[in-house]
């Protein structure tokens, strides 16, 4: 199904269950990429030591997501106290701890 707004700009629904069936043309095109070798011989081979010196993408931004939290009483205040910026500080002791996890 097609739609076109104001600003011209055309979007599209697409049932992923109900996909129409692919063309010769798209089949033979998936079959030559599925048969191509790939020659990874003038890469080299990436090492734990590699993946130790890599750092988090700068400009990745994680995406929030609103919520209702029960927290105690005593630990929202000790946060509070801290100043300004209480809920990115909750956040960040929440992604420590599934950092930590995850390891």
């Amino acid at each position: 199904m097609s739609k076109t707004t104001d600003s011209k700009t055309v979007s599209r629904e697409v049932d992923m269950n109900n996909l129409p069936p692919l063309t010769k043309a798209q089949m033979a095109c998936l079959e030559a990429l599925e048969n191509r070798e790939i020659d990874y011989s003038d890469i080299p081979p990436l090492t734990d030591e590699f993946f130790k010196n890599g750092i988090r993408n700068p400009f990745f931004k994680p995406v929030k997501t609103s919520t209702t939290v029960r927290i105690d009483t005593d630990v929202l205040v000790w946060l509070r106290r801290q100043g300004r910026g209480y809920q990115t500080r909750i956040n960040a002791i929440l992604r420590e701890a599934m950092m930590r996890s995850l390891s």
